[in-house]
């Protein structure tokens, strides 16, 4: 993508943090997370869970992927982050208070016995940065964080 701009295609490259949540997330990491918890009786962090997880809200991520296509310059990276880092086990304390069950550590080398596909994932620390897309197109997310997000209770209804 980023080589078409070099023939004058105006393009850019958009990231996603590994949550992209809202009451709209039905598929995605948190409710993974949230469905092995409530089969395990206790919501898992591998290791101390320190590591971080960028997030950003839906609509947010909506609004920038317009301004990318709007106003984005040729050959433009973005991130599309609005919490830089989450620590780990804090995303699963909040659901751990949702479903009423502890928030415990796991052991890394019990990690795949726990995750399972998403053993490779909740172990890696990877915050992101979103300084420099908010000063390129002035965009500002608005919308909840994530354990503010986790906090509406939505992701804890059942589905219908």
């Amino acid at each position: 993508m980023l080589a078409l701009a070099g023939r004058g295609v105006r393009s850019s490259v958009v990231r996603l943090p590994p949550t992209v949540h809202s009451s709209l997330d039905h598929r995605g990491y948190i409710p993974a997370l949230i469905g092995i918890a409530r089969a395990k009786g206790r919501a898992g962090y591998a290791g101390d869970g320190s590591n971080r997880w960028p997030a950003v809200h839906t609509l947010d991520a909506a609004r920038l992927l317009r301004l990318a296509v709007e106003a984005a310059p040729a050959g433009s990276r973005l991130h599309a982050v609005a919490d830089e880092g989450v620590p780990f086990r804090e995303i699963a304390a909040a659901i751990g208070r949702h479903l009423g069950v502890p928030a415990v550590s796991i052991p890394p080398e019990e990690a795949e016995g726990y995750f399972g596909f998403l053993a490779m994932f909740v172990s890696l620390d990877n915050p992101a940065s979103s300084a420099l897309t908010r000063e390129l197109l002035g965009w500002q997310p608005a919308h909840p964080g994530l354990l503010d997000d986790l906090g509406q209770g939505h992701y804890f209804q059942p589905e219908s």
